[in-house]
């Protein structure tokens, strides 16, 4: 049976620090990614686009009133599908050519786009066979210690690779506020997908352990503290919080 055609498609959540959380009201919750906005001084930044079935810009006001930056943490599907909208894009330089050329396979798609994937229909006849990420090529790129000015706030980038080779994640040094991306979220942590590696993940994972934070807004998932992340991050080096069998995980979710 069709599902039916979204009236709204995303709901905005004002955080406090100038921060609001940005959700696809329409994509499971398995799967749907957190989008970011931070409000500064002289322009704002967007932390990842979600999935990019229906416009951002068009959708969520607060995005076109100011200047703004558009910061990709990395390059799977449902964090840059939005990206194309944008007219600056900024991201890893591993993982530009995915960007300006992405396929199923390089933006780990594949098995996670289903009929259950979305519980209403973002226009008049669509199908997830219909789902694609639209070519957003990079027009400059973010590494280890660059900073995202604002004007009146400043964002530090980390480098943490091993979810994906570009994963960065963005950290104000004043809040001790993080924007971490995928490289730690509260949920099973994905080191599986093709272009993952686990002991690089893991140094990340150890690196971020060693940072005063206040608070992690991730890729997915609530916020949480410091406490919080420690005890993610010792769960995944005891062997925990691992997808495992991704296959055997979605079928789980959405069964």
């Amino acid at each position: 049976m069709p599902v039916p055609v979204a009236k709204d498609w995303y709901e905005t959540i004002p955080m406090g620090d100038g921060i609001t959380l940005i959700r696809e009201l329409h994509v499971g919750g398995w799967l749907r990614c957190n989008i970011w906005h931070v409000r500064g001084r002289d322009r704002d930044f967007l932390v990842d686009a979600g999935m990019g079935v229906r416009p951002l810009k068009t959708e969520v006001p607060q995005i076109t009133e100011r200047p703004l930056t558009a910061i990709a943490s990395h390059c799977h599907f449902d964090h840059i599908g939005g990206s194309h909208e944008f007219e600056c894009r900024l991201g890893h330089e591993a993982e530009a050519h995915i960007m300006a050329n992405p396929t199923v396979a390089n933006t780990a798609s594949a098995g996670w786009i289903r009929a259950e994937t979305f519980t209403a229909a973002p226009y008049a006849g669509f199908t997830f066979q219909d789902y694609e990420v639209k070519p957003a090529p990079l027009t400059g790129y973010l590494d280890e210690g660059d900073v995202i000015d604002l004007g009146d706030r400043v964002f530090q980038v980390f480098h943490l690779p091993g979810h994906s080779p570009g994963s960065i994640a963005l950290y104000e040094k004043d809040t001790r506020i993080l924007f971490s991306g995928d490289v730690i979220y509260d949920g099973a942590l994905f080191d599986t997908v093709y272009h993952s590696d686990p002991e690089i993940y893991r140094q990340s994972l150890l690196r971020l352990k060693e940072l005063p934070v206040s608070v992690v807004h991730g890729g997915h998932s609530g916020s949480f503290g410091r406490d919080h992340m420690i005890t993610i991050i010792d769960e995944y080096l005891a062997g925990g919080r691992r997808l495992g069998d991704i296959g055997a995980w979605l079928d789980g979710q959405v069964g």
